[in-house]
């Protein structure tokens, strides 16, 4: 990626977030979009998380990556602490691989 792409980008998102505060007060929003706008968040977010874990490059990823992203959504829903998440995933993944589950 060329030095211009980075530095549009980097203006493009420093525009993006100027705009919140200087336009809050002037823009009003209905309810429905406001509810839309979440929920369009949120399928970005579970897409984005779908595809880390499914895929590696145009391949699927194998069956360890997906356990190890199941096993952090179940704990992050029961509200487990951060840390215990992610060293729970960690070694879901890594113990399935290690038993030769790729």
């Amino acid at each position: 990626m060329s030095l211009l792409a980075v530095l549009l980008l980097a203006a493009g998102t420093y525009a993006f977030r100027l705009a919140g505060p200087l336009l809050g007060g002037r823009l009003t929003v209905s309810d429905r979009l406001r509810h839309l706008l979440a929920v369009a968040a949120a399928v970005l977010l579970v897409a984005l998380v779908a595809t880390g874990a499914l895929t590696d490059g145009r391949d699927f990823a194998g069956w360890a990556r997906p356990a190890g992203v199941l096993v952090a959504g179940v704990l992050a829903l029961r509200r487990a602490p951060f840390p215990l998440v992610v060293v729970a995933a960690a070694g879901t993944t890594a113990v399935l691989r290690l038993c030769g589950v790729a």
